[in-house]
């Protein structure tokens, strides 16, 4: 959740979407546009009409990026817009820009105070995760790993058991879980799963975001109850 809603115009941003109007081969005039930099909690675009009028809102984050970044932004987020094709050089330049690790850095350096945190803590009917916490650190982490902000989730999630947001520098498990017939092995596992995401932060490799790294799923695999936490966790699932 945004705790400010302030926005400000984007300097020449009228002239830049209504280029990448046309560079994109889009039918007609170009309409109205109205560009802000808006507080979002994250890497941000949104567009909308109104009669003859586009309001678009680009993620703060966006107010240092070159000129060759917006107007790649504006185009991709025109062509979602307007059902255009465009090449695929138009967009490439911001792109790049969002995977790049100063990039992501800056966004994470933002939601520490921006987003709330939205959890029910750590204390569960029948499960304490800090206490899973403090006795997975020292079994599996030799008690190194530092602890962060944990909790159980104020709603119940469909298929999701756990995530792990370095902004806030948060780890929710589902409240799902959190009941009697559920194993303290799948808990556990859970936990375990998000903890390694603090040990090991997402990382580009060549192109793409990596997760999920060869050192991640390995050192996953060394919890003790792995296949049968796995096997818990899809019969929750259906």
């Amino acid at each position: 959740m945004v705790t400010g809603r302030f926005s400000s115009l984007v300097p020449g941003g009228s002239a830049l979407f209504q280029r990448a109007f046309t560079r994109l081969g889009c039918e007609g005039r170009p309409p109205r546009f109205r560009v802000e930099f808006y507080p979002y909690t994250s890497l941000s675009m949104t567009i909308r009409r109104r009669e003859d009028l586009v309001i678009v809102r680009l993620s703060d984050l966006l107010q240092r990026a070159p000129l060759a970044v917006l107007e790649a932004g504006a185009a991709l987020i025109l062509s979602r817009l307007y059902r255009r094709r465009g090449r695929k050089e138009l967009f490439a330049a911001y792109l790049e820009y969002a995977r790049l690790d100063r990039t992501r850095n800056r966004i994470t350096r933002m939601r520490r105070g921006r987003v709330r945190l939205a959890s029910a803590g750590p204390q569960g009917k029948h499960f304490d995760l800090h206490q899973l916490f403090d006795d997975l650190n020292t079994k599996y982490f030799a008690g190194e790993l530092q602890r962060p902000n944990i909790g159980w989730s104020t709603r119940g999630w469909r298929r999701q058991f756990g995530c792990f947001d370095p902004g806030p520098n948060q780890i929710l498990l589902n409240r799902r879980m959190d009941r009697p017939n559920v194993p303290q092995f799948a808990v556990e596992y859970v936990l375990y799963h998000e903890m390694l995401h603090v040990k090991h932060p997402t990382r580009r490799s060549g192109c793409t975001l990596l997760s999920h790294s060869p050192e991640f799923r390995a050192e996953e695999k060394r919890f003790t109850d792995f296949a049968r936490a796995r096997k818990i966790l899809d019969s929750l699932a259906r």
